[in-house]
């Protein structure tokens, strides 16, 4: 394929386009429940969803998107897919990570290195392996009865801990460069019901767990964090069967997606019931 027709495949999409995008996000609803999350709250306009969505077509028909904002996402890509969004890409990169389905993914992070060079190809780490569970039953353990829902009389208490559990799982504080936007953030998952935790006697978040991403059948958890003075006690997967429970007030499939060397998160997943229904790739810059 040559470069002036694999640009020709790419397109940002419009309001337009909205019909034809559920339709590819729904063939996957687990793997693209974070893209459909985002495209049923702000739609696909650039404006409103503060990024692009890249749509690849062929012969006039969409065969694959990418969300192209702080995490760059594709979704249904197939190797031109993947091949046409790397050239669309440029040189110049504006996103912190690449997630999703493994070797699409790895195969797009390639892809990038070997035509812009460095500002793709040097990585702060990559996590090739990260397995994608889901659950749509109740937990096998018994919910425990202290989580609950958040509200904002625990914003800066679980604003503490959600600091807490990035740095922890990322590597770099949240607060690098925009500290107003992440306590937003924060604000915002409270607001709209989708922050859990356990609030102790000193009014200290002791555990929290997110849904970072609710379509209309799939919820994805993600922010999971237990206050490392209280892990090995066996608290966890009753906390987390508290979370599935309340998630599945909000939509029937649970998901969530664990790095493969976290042997006790995934032991914990195990326990309450989730099994695994994929697997992801983050690149992170």
């Amino acid at each position: 394929m040559s470069e002036t027709v694999v640009r020709s495949g790419v397109r940002v999409l419009t309001a337009a386009d909205q019909p034809d995008a559920v339709r590819l996000l729904a063939s996957s609803p687990i793997d693209n429940v974070f893209v459909a999350s985002r495209v049923r709250s702000a739609g696909l306009e650039a404006r409103d969803l503060g990024c692009p969505i890249w749509g690849y077509e062929e012969d006039g028909r969409l065969r694959a998107l990418c969300h192209a904002g702080s995490n760059l996402v594709p979704v249904g890509a197939g190797p031109a897919a993947v091949s046409a969004f790397a050239e669309y890409a440029g040189a110049r990169r504006m996103c912190s990570s690449i997630i999703g389905p493994a070797e699409v993914a790895m195969e797009l992070w390639h892809q990038l290195s070997t035509r812009w060079g460095s500002a793709w190809s040097q990585v702060r780490e990559v996590r090739p392996h990260q397995p994608v569970l889901a659950m749509d039953t109740d937990p096998q353990v018994l919910p425990h009865p202290d989580v609950h829902p958040m509200t904002l009389e625990h914003w800066d208490a679980y604003y503490q801990s959600a600091v807490r559990m990035y740095t922890e799982e990322v590597g770099v504080s949240p607060l690098q460069g925009n500290p107003a936007g992440y306590r937003y953030y924060v604000r915002q998952l409270i607001t709209s019901g989708r922050a859990f935790g356990v609030v102790d006697r000193t009014g200290k978040v002791i555990f929290k767990a997110d849904l970072g991403s609710v379509s209309r059948g799939v919820t994805q958890v993600q922010g999971v964090w237990l206050d490392p003075s209280l892990r090995g006690r066996g608290l966890a997967p009753s906390m987390m069967a508290a979370v599935v429970q309340l998630a599945r007030g909000i939509a029937p499939v649970v998901s969530l997606y664990v790095n493969d060397y976290n042997t006790p998160a995934r032991a914990t997943y195990a326990r309450v019931g989730f099994r695994q229904a994929g697997e992801f790739a983050t690149v992170l810059y």
